[in-house]
């Protein structure tokens, strides 16, 4: 069996790959500049700040009112600065040189001046000073200053968000994974079993019709009768390893008279249906004369699946199975209808997804199969169109028109 669809996953990984590094970097070149412009405009205070004090000591009138300085210059500052001298040395007796700096009060002078000249050092690597001059060439005063916790903050918060993304699509990725080897395993199981079903309906016939065959091997006419179904049982068995042959390849599609295949599936069944110990009513309406472009084999594997699950769907004794078949102007649509006990609106979806049954002994293939069957081969759709507990089940199928 082919299994299609490797490069085109491996394509679509290589793209999402590519998209999540874009997108990681545009995040990241986004925040630092972002962080950058942050940077400039909290230089732009501390030069504002820096040109007040070089106002205040160049100027000649001893009146000059310095409050608008403090109250909307120094006050809002809220990123750590330092003042020194032109050596960089710090008055520590000034509680106004030291601004918004976590100082532990356990240190003493000798472990503060250490502890105030290494800061000064990080800011100066961080950023360049800032002189206040005193007639344009004695220097007074360097402004030392850093980052605020909002800088800093908004600096590492890419990486932090991205360490986040990498641990949830790692998670994702394990448990996507996770979920499609239990799908493919559901899917090896299901078409196992779905192999050995097939075979198993007409090969327990066969040997049916051979023990019959040596009750009646004296009774001529009877023993035409069985070789004519031992015949149809063989040629059952040829189609259901042409089916199996067709999977993942592409099937030619041909003209088919929809009718005449909805009857061919039906006569087969209901030579059988006293088997299952239901009187169940197989019924075909519609266009007598509806062409859809199909492969005849695929196409019946469909119908007899849909009449499986509607046998299956019917609890009762009696039932009721009806196929109409209509043919439109770019389609010919064909829709299954039984007397079955219904499926949830919640579990509609379900119904082709592989693995999914509601019956003890299925494997939920069956269906999905269908699915794959019209929709991948046949460039059609099958669905449901109505189901209600209680009151049976529409499928519907739309193919091509000849």
């Amino acid at each position: 069996m082919k299994m299609s669809g490797g490069p085109a996953s491996v394509n679509i990984k290589i793209i999402l790959l590519t998209i999540a590094v874009l997108i990681a970097i545009g995040t990241l070149y986004y925040t630092q500049t972002l962080v950058s412009k942050l940077q400039e405009k909290e230089r732009q205070i501390v030069e504002l700040y820096a040109k007040g004090i070089e106002y205040v000591a160049n100027t000649t009138n001893p009146d000059v009112d310095i409050t608008f300085l403090f109250d909307n210059i120094i006050k809002p500052i809220d990123f750590p600065l330092v003042l020194s001298d032109a050596e960089n040395n710090v008055n520590f007796y000034s509680r106004t040189d030291v601004r918004n700096v976590q100082i532990d009060s356990t240190l003493n002078a000798e472990q503060f001046k250490v502890f105030i000249t290494d800061l000064i050092s990080e800011m100066d690597a961080a950023h360049p000073p800032i002189e206040v001059t005193y007639e344009d060439s004695i220097v007074l005063t360097k402004i030392h200053y850093g980052d605020s916790e909002h800088i800093k903050q908004l600096r590492y918060y890419p990486y932090i968000q991205l360490i986040i993304a990498a641990l949830f699509i790692v998670l994702g990725y394990i448990g996507f994974s996770s979920i499609k080897r239990s799908e493919q395993s559901n899917i090896w199981v299901g078409m196992a079993k779905e192999t050995a079903h097939q075979f198993g309906t007409p090969i327990s016939s066969l040997m049916g019709w051979l023990e019959m065959l040596k009750i009646n091997y004296k009774e001529p006419d009877k023993v035409l009768d069985i070789s004519e179904e031992i015949s149809n049982d063989v040629e059952k068995l040829n189609r259901i390893t042409y089916r199996f042959s067709k999977i993942g390849s592409k099937p030619e599609l041909t003209k088919t008279n929809v009718i005449e295949e909805l009857k061919s599936v039906t006569a087969y069944f209901e030579r059988r249906l006293p088997q299952t110990g239901k009187s169940v009513e197989l019924k075909i309406f519609g266009d007598e004369n509806a062409c859809a472009q199909i492969n005849p084999e695929l196409f019946e594997w469909v119908i007899e699946n849909l009449i499986k699950n509607a046998l299956d769907a019917i609890d009762e004794d009696t039932g009721r199975i009806e196929m109409t078949v209509n043919e439109l102007k770019k389609h010919v649509e064909v829709e299954v209808k039984d007397s079955g006990k219904g499926i949830e609106i919640k579990r509609r979806k379900d119904v082709f997804r592989p693995g999914y049954s509601t019956k003890k002994r299925g494997w939920g293939l069956g269906l999905s199969l269908s699915k794959r069957i019209i929709e991948g081969y046949h460039g059609g759709k099958i669905f449901v169109k109505s189901s209600m507990p209680g009151e049976g089940t529409i499928f519907k199928i739309l193919l091509k028109r000849c």
